[in-house]
């Protein structure tokens, strides 16, 4: 009997064992689950990359670049910025926060504070210091973005073990995708030829960016002048070298090729953003961050948002159309081949998650569009907005009523038509009517009566997005298509149309299988895609949805 119980007590201490180490198995196991992440994740935001470049230029791509990332990775071809208007300050925290303007407070590169009665530069701050050089280009940082980023989101969720840094030859371009917490933001004074931040993020550079430095890259690349990637007759994607609507630097005496970049050697180094070669430093940058910073290598999930911003100052200059345009994403595309290569050496293939996306596109020039019989044209505001004040003063009395206009939006001074007992909604009316009666404005409203507005449900929909109701203006007129405010050469971004508004959105690399899809997504979408791949909370102003083509669920 005796050797019976202890048998039985044998077989149930065996049981109990067995069912312990069972548990912890299973609790091991949805352990990893739930906290398997890439060592590393890169996000890329290539400024004013129209969706078309991805095809346009396919053909001449190599095979390790965009070609990659579409052969390799997956494609969300039908994405939409959906809110307006479509600029570079709004792109990039929406793509981070997976928010819109209306919520996330970034309304455009500037805007007008009613309080303080002067304009507000999306990223300034004069209570941080430069650090890196002597100039007030670091008086940076990002307190007027009102919600966190999905790369706030990862420090959080790894109580801050995760490291975050941010790059770009823009500090908009630096500062918003790195969001509040991020380690460091690096980004380029055009005055001294330094890589500098803030002491938002630090009091000293570390000693790799210093050394970086010192090598003053910008004279090397000056030195290099800038001529065709290829013979020039071969760029049959773009129209003939010499025409009259692309921009001429002061300094160079035609807008043809070569550019003569020796003449910026050790003086002009602003005008390396206006190059490919302003991208070739951002990603050399990228790869020396990976390497000094160890990101990707210490255990925790780390993040590297790198923004190529010479797309957008050599798009602006010289139009979608140009040979600098198309000579640019051919280089780019080269660059990204190697630092997609390094990326592999350094932390793994399939250890390390990248995504790839724009902050806008960018319309035609006018003067293409009417060369090729096309509709586009510009908009001359200043007689119209100084037109409207004089109407203003006559019928109401009110001086100077219409304090400012940016953005595609009209700022009143509220105060000055409150003193003079005049009619704000009287003058709202006016304005719109004649604003209507514009041969280039396709229409106006009173932002205030957005939602009883008759225009289209997209066009409302990316108004209502984009206003806010603290940072924003009191009538917003719309361009037709293809027009735009600005000078006869080059050309610029802001509007609801496909051009402005269709972007790429690429992912490549950990837990992404290749594939394509067509159904519309958002640029709101990628915060919420990378944050549900992460296993992490999306972030505080997030309306994406993530793009379950790609994460399966």
């Amino acid at each position: 009997m005796t050797k019976r119980i202890i048998l039985l007590f044998a077989i149930i201490a065996l049981f109990n064992t067995a069912s312990i180490a069972q548990k912890k198995t299973i609790v091991k196991k949805a352990s990893s689950t739930i906290l398997n992440r890439p060592k590393l994740v890169v996000g890329l935001v290539v400024d004013q990359m129209r969706w078309d470049y991805l095809y346009r230029y396919y053909n001449r791509y190599s095979d390790g670049g965009f070609k990659r990332m579409l052969n390799e990775g997956f494609s969300a071809e039908n994405t939409f910025i959906p809110y307006t208007p479509t600029y570079t300050a709004c792109g990039h925290s929406s793509i981070y926060t997976g928010s819109v303007p209306a919520i996330n407070g970034i309304i455009g590169n500037e805007w007008y504070d009613r309080e303080s009665k002067r304009g507000v530069y999306c990223v300034g701050d004069t209570t941080v210091k430069t650090v890196g050089s002597g100039t007030g280009a670091g008086l940076m940082s990002p307190k007027n973005l009102l919600v966190t980023t999905v790369t706030d989101e990862l420090r959080l969720a790894t109580n801050f073990k995760s490291k975050v840094i941010s790059i770009s030859l823009k500090d908009r371009g630096a500062i918003l995708p790195g969001g509040h917490a991020a380690n460091a933001a690096y980004w380029f004074d055009g005055g001294t030829g330094n890589w500098i931040s803030c002491t938002h993020y630090m009091t000293q550079l570390p000693s790799w960016i210093m050394d970086y430095n010192k090598l003053k890259m910008a004279d090397k690349y000056f030195e290099k002048n800038w001529n065709t990637l290829y013979p020039i007759e071969t760029y049959d994607q773009s129209t003939a070298d010499n025409k009259t609507y692309e921009g001429k630097s002061k300094e160079e005496q035609t807008v043809t090729f070569p550019h003569p970049f020796k003449l910026y050697i050790g003086k002009d180094y602003d005008r390396i953003k206006s190059s490919p070669y302003g991208n070739a430093m951002t990603l050399e940058l990228a790869k020396m961050a990976i390497s000094s910073e160890h990101l990707g290598q210490r255990g925790q999930t780390d993040f590297l948002a790198v923004s190529c911003s010479s797309t957008d100052y050599v798009g602006h200059q010289y139009g979608p159309n140009s040979i600098e345009v198309e000579d640019t994403y051919l280089r780019l595309d080269q660059e990204l081949s190697q630092f997609f290569n390094y990326l592999d050496a350094k932390i793994g293939k399939g250890n390390y998650l990248v995504f790839l996306s724009a902050d806008h596109g960018a319309a035609h020039v006018p003067a293409f569009m009417t060369e090729n019989k096309l509709p586009g044209g510009l908009f001359n505001e200043v007689p119209v907005m100084a037109g409207l004040n004089t109407e203003i003063e006559q019928k109401f009395q009110v001086k100077n009523a219409i304090v400012t206009y940016t953005n595609s939006q009209i700022y009143f001074d509220h105060g000055a038509i409150k003193e003079a007992n005049a009619s704000l909604e009287a003058i709202k009316a006016l304005t719109v009517e004649r604003l209507k009666e514009q041969e280039e404005v396709m229409d106006a409203l009173d932002l205030s009566k957005l939602a009883g507005s008759t225009l289209p449900e997209p066009i409302k929909r990316a108004l209502t997005n984009g206003y806010n109701a603290h940072r924003s203006g009191d009538i917003y007129y719309i361009l037709k298509s293809n027009y735009f405010e600005g000078g006869k050469t080059g050309t610029t971004h802001g509007a609801w149309y496909p051009y402005d508004s269709h972007i790429p959105c690429m992912f490549m690399g950990w837990n992404v299988k290749q594939g394509k899809t067509n159904k519309t997504h958002y640029i709101t979408d990628i915060a919420a895609t990378v944050a549900a791949m992460l296993h992490i909370q999306m972030p505080s102003g997030c309306i994406g949805e993530p793009i379950t083509e790609l994460t399966g669920r």
